[in-house]
């Protein structure tokens, strides 16, 4: 008999392990269970209470105006300027000394920079750019490395209320020519390369190809970077000489609480691009509180580091506004984790003393592949809290983490959200939460998230089902960019007067919630929804898997059949009993219904430059077809590697 798709979504792992804080964690930490009880009573006073922690210059009139959903105003009158917020209150405050970025390049070098450091280098770029024409509401688009010039520009943006849309500095020609056409942008911020794999890679050439086919550019400022030789048109600037001749005085201007603060692509569709609007006071109020709640943070000792891209919302939200409002000292990395070596990211954790870290599952599992003798070599003492974001965190990756990076005590805090919720929405509290290996846990204070069946009930514990948000929160997109139907259509025509992620989800026997990964990744074999996530979770539990990736493919006989890419542990070898042992075990941890018809060992998998797997251009070779579009991937070139090594003895 089918299944219903909430009894199929439900549980087939199921984990008893959990490690509460300890009592010293507990006792200092920022966050207590009463912060939950506060919003429980009243939600909207809860938000009310946290955008206080910002610097207003006009008090809001009402803290929601939910009149004409799902169009969310929020602190609806009141006024801020982002960038104030972010650097002039803490140089005001007397603390310009403190260390703001710590910047590692890939080949070595580094720097430090303080607020007032910062909060110069923003005055001077928000005067160039005024300059240069750019008025409040004019939208730029930034396309670069991971340097500080990048954080300097999105916040002189903010400064002068000019939205940006950043660009991830490795997408193709066609990728950021459609992003720039689609917000409208007049200029666009660059730099002539970055450093990434030991090599400079060049940026510039991308962007005048785009530029080309958009007429509405009018200038280029180009960061220098690496030197390397580009071409120069009668619309570019350096950088440098512009923004150092232009004045360090610029009084900022208040916004409104709704003014667009900026545009970001989503990445991995098809078709016309989706920007995602997000504006200003309800968006800083929620990364700001996370920030702060989520990662424990104390600005006065604390060295945070979030290893993501400036180019995604993480970077966004984690390390440009939520950190910089709460005045954080953090480390900034420009390349690749195992670039000049593979101990590179330890050596920099060892380096700057760095106390809280948080980064992808999928850099986790390439770190349980390099072997634990690795991150062994330095100290890592300082740490104290890990965070894990961007997709599920399989239990055993979960552990390792915990245990090789986090020496057994650090409290491991495993995030929820997406670039439309714009921040944090569900995660262990650090100094509350007796986390649990894999499970993202509970809906932050003030956040209504719930796991929901085909008609929009709520499912009992130990029941799967659709992740949805049944209230509107600060940092909510506003709308897709220029297409209000779509935003509509996509988030809201699911489940009336609810919002859908997309996303499967699962609450466990304790009313924990696991998310299982986009709806569309759930494999239907004879009739019973099985999430890759799960299967690649039990895969990875086998002591020679290092990673896993799942896909569902045509089966005449089951409908779908699930197809296994793996790869190896170390000094692994595989072999047709291997492949079967690895099939058995699936079986034996979650139920005959999951066992792979198929197993491939492979050396890599495909990801985007975000870290996430491609699972479409796998299921493009299970079932032995044309490939699709790779241009969104970090290395187009590793499909034809992977279809190479698949010969005769690779499945089974």
């Amino acid at each position: 008999m089918t299944q219903t798709p909430q009894e199929t979504l439900a549980n087939l792992l199921s984990e008893e392990r959990t490690f509460p804080p300890s009592p010293e964690f507990s006792s200092s930490a920022n966050v207590t269970e009463t912060a939950y009880e506060e919003a429980s009573a009243d939600r909207l006073a809860f938000w009310d209470t946290q955008a206080r922690r910002l610097d207003w210059t006009k008090d809001w009139d009402q803290v929601l105006d939910w009149s004409n959903p799902p169009f969310a105003k929020w602190f609806t009158g009141g006024e801020l300027n982002v960038a104030v917020n972010c650097l002039d209150r803490h140089v005001e405050a007397g603390l310009g000394d403190r260390v703001a970025i710590h910047f590692e390049g890939e080949p070595g070098d580094s720097r430090a920079i303080t607020y007032a450091e910062m909060l110069d280098e923003v005055k001077r770029a928000a005067n160039a750019l005024t300059d240069l024409g750019v008025e409040a509401g004019d939208r730029i688009v930034i396309y670069m490395p991971m340097i500080p010039e990048a954080a300097v520009a999105m916040l002189a943006c903010a400064r002068i209320g000019a939205p940006h849309s950043v660009v991830f500095g490795g997408f193709s020609v066609d990728a950021l020519s459609s992003r720039i056409d689609d917000v409208g942008a007049k200029l666009i911020i660059t730099a002539d390369g970055g450093y990434r794999k030991g090599k400079a890679s060049a940026l510039k050439a991308t962007v005048d190809e785009a530029a080309d086919r958009c007429p509405a550019v009018e200038q280029v400022l180009v960061v220098r970077r690496t030197g390397q030789d580009i071409e120069w048109h009668e619309r570019d600037l350096w950088w440098h000489e512009v923004v150092a001749k232009a004045s360090n005085e610029h009084t900022a201007r208040s916004f409104d609480a709704e003014h667009p603060l900026f545009v970001l692509y989503t990445s991995g569709t098809t078709g016309r691009p989706k920007g995602i609007l997000h504006t200003t006071g309800g968006y800083l109020t929620q990364t700001s509180y996370t920030h702060q709640a989520v990662f424990d943070l104390k600005p006065e000792t604390d060295v945070y580091w979030c290893t993501a891209d400036i180019g995604w919302i993480t970077g966004h939200s984690y390390i440009v506004y939520g950190p910089m409002a709460n005045g954080a000292t953090q480390v900034m990395y420009e390349g690749t984790p195992d670039t000049p070596h593979k101990g590179r990211l330890w050596e920099l954790v060892q380096k700057y003393g760095v106390t809280i870290l948080y980064t992808a599952p999928t850099a986790i599992r390439t770190f349980m592949k390099w072997g634990e003798d690795l991150p062994a070599r330095y100290d890592l003492s300082s740490l104290r809290v890990l965070g894990s974001v961007g997709e599920p965190i399989n239990p055993e990756a979960w552990m390792w983490y915990r245990e090789h990076i986090g020496g057994d005590r650090c409290p491991v805090v495993d995030t929820w959200w997406q670039t439309e919720t714009g921040a944090i929405m569900v995660s262990p509290l650090p100094g509350v939460t007796a986390t649990k290996p894999g499970s993202a846990q509970r809906a932050l204070p003030g956040i209504t998230v719930d796991v929901v069946d085909d008609d929009a009930a709520s499912v009992p514990n130990g029941g799967g089902g659709f992740l949805t948000i049944r209230d509107p929160w600060p940092s909510m997109l506003r709308t897709v960019w220029g297409d209000d139907e779509r935003f509509l259509e996509t988030y809201w025509s699911q489940y009336k007067g609810m919002y859908f992620a997309g996303d499967g989800a699962k609450r466990d026997d304790d009313g924990d919630i696991w998310l299982l990964g986009r709806v569309d990744d759930v494999m239907l074999v004879s009739g019973h929804n099985i999430s890759t996530t799960e299967v690649e979770s039990a895969l990875v539990s086998h002591d020679t898997i290092a990673e896993a990736a799942v896909v569902g493919a045509t089966d005449p006989l089951t409908g779908q059949g699930i197809v296994a890419f793996v790869i190896l542990r170390g000094a692994s070898e595989s072999s047709p009993e291997h492949l079967a042992e690895l099939r058995s075990h699936v079986a034996k941890t979650l139920g005959p219904i999951a066992k792979p018809r198929q197993v491939m060992v492979v050396s890599e998998l495909p990801k985007t430059r975000s870290g996430k797997i491609m699972r479409r251009l796998l299921r493009d070779i299970a079932e032995d077809r044309k490939l699709g579009d790779v241009t969104t991937l970090q290395d187009s070139s590793v499909m034809v590697r992977i279809k190479e090594g698949l010969q005769s003895g690779s499945g089974d």
